[in-house]
């Protein structure tokens, strides 16, 4: 049994519904490239991040939140206007990041196991 909670959502509206279903728990949100259905993602970074991301999932803390959330097709995305880059900042993705926190990995930085566990193990 997982010691922390997994939610999985597609776009912001339902990521911003499952920020405010979690009001005051430590959230995890790491943001990925649409997957068609077969599972690819259009984002080649995404799709090296995920396993690493996922491989260190274990040391998240006790009762937080991990968001899994699919940002949107390829053009939504290059979209400067859309509602990830303008009110949450993101530059690029893969993003992991702490909510309500300046801690962010951003792209090639979700490569690196160390710099996840940092994250999910820092107070």
């Amino acid at each position: 049994m997982a010691l922390y909670e997994e939610v999985k959502v597609h776009g912001y509206d339902e990521f911003c519904k499952a920020v405010s279903d979690r009001k005051g728990k430590d959230i995890f949100a790491y943001f990925s490239g649409d997957k068609d259905a077969e599972g690819h993602s259009w984002c080649p970074d995404c799709v090296k991040a995920e396993p690493v991301v996922r491989g260190e999932m274990s040391h998240l803390p006790e009762g937080s939140v991990f968001i899994y959330c699919q940002v949107g097709q390829r053009d939504y995305w290059k979209n400067p206007n859309n509602d990830f880059k303008k009110t949450l900042k993101l530059s690029g993705v893969p993003t992991l990041l702490r909510y309500g926190t300046p801690q962010k990995l951003v792209e090639d930085e979700c490569f690196r196991a160390n710099l996840v566990r940092m994250m999910f193990t820092e107070d």
